[in-house]
């Protein structure tokens, strides 16, 4: 895949994990969390990674086995647009760029190869990677039309009583051109319950320049599935020792 850059968001606490190490340090088979996710976009076909930290970042930095990733530091969390935003050097003007999140070490490289395809067959400036769920309780929601076009990603906080409907998850991964996505970063405001910047408002900035947004629903979504306490990192634990059959 040519010109293919990563960027994984890492710079959350993970306050819910009862711990004082930033979530994506957390292990599973003595592996790092945010390492099985740098595998994957690897696998994929990404030539350069950018690892954005926050909370405790050198301890990210000391433990993660791969000492080729370029790390950003992003010192105040204002959000994914905001995170990605502090990336803006590392992505340069031209390829694609993948955006991953350190703690969701069950994805995997055939699935993000799938992405990146259907994103150049289907010719779109961006690709976000979906699912559909049995309860989206708290999951930003992708909206399509009657017709199953894609309209636009809402976040649970801002989403409309006929939104909240849609059992079609955002994954927060995306494959952007990377033109359009530097030029849509610098677009956003944080007009949103939260007061952050949300990378997903890049997606309707897009839209409205007449060019192609879509989304790659999966059958299954186990592989964006994120990892955010204790008994979650024990069931992926689980699925990764299935995965490799043991």
């Amino acid at each position: 895949m040519k010109d293919l850059r990563a960027v994984i968001l890492a710079a959350g606490k993970g306050t819910r994990m009862k711990s004082d190490l930033p979530k994506v340090v957390h292990t599973i088979e003595e592996k790092c969390l945010a390492d099985y996710v740098i595998d994957a976009a690897v696998g994929a076909g990404a030539e350069e990674i950018c690892l954005v930290v926050g909370y405790k970042y050198e301890i990210v930095h000391e433990r993660i086995a791969h000492k080729d990733v370029t790390f950003v530091l992003q010192e105040e969390q204002l959000g994914t647009g905001h995170a990605v935003l502090c990336a803006r050097d590392f992505l340069g003007d031209i390829g694609y760029t993948m955006i991953l999140f350190g703690d969701t070490p069950l994805i995997r490289a055939k699935t993000l190869k799938r992405l990146f395809e259907y994103h150049t067959v289907h010719q779109n400036t961006v690709t976000v990677l979906s699912a559909m769920v049995d309860d989206p309780t708290g999951y930003g929601r992708i909206i399509r039309d009657a017709s199953g076009t894609f309209v636009k990603s809402v976040e649970h906080k801002d989403a409309s009583k006929e939104e909240l409907l849609s059992h079609e998850i955002n994954s927060g991964m995306y494959i952007f051109d990377t033109k359009e996505l530097r030029q849509a970063l610098e677009q956003i405001q944080p007009n949103n319950a939260q007061g952050e910047y949300y990378l997903p408002d890049t997606l309707t900035i897009i839209k409205e320049k007449g060019l192609r947004v879509d989304a790659f629903a999966l059958e299954d979504a186990e592989d964006i599935t994120g990892v955010n306490d204790q008994e979650q990192l024990k069931k992926a634990a689980t699925v990764i020792l299935g995965r490799s059959g043991r």
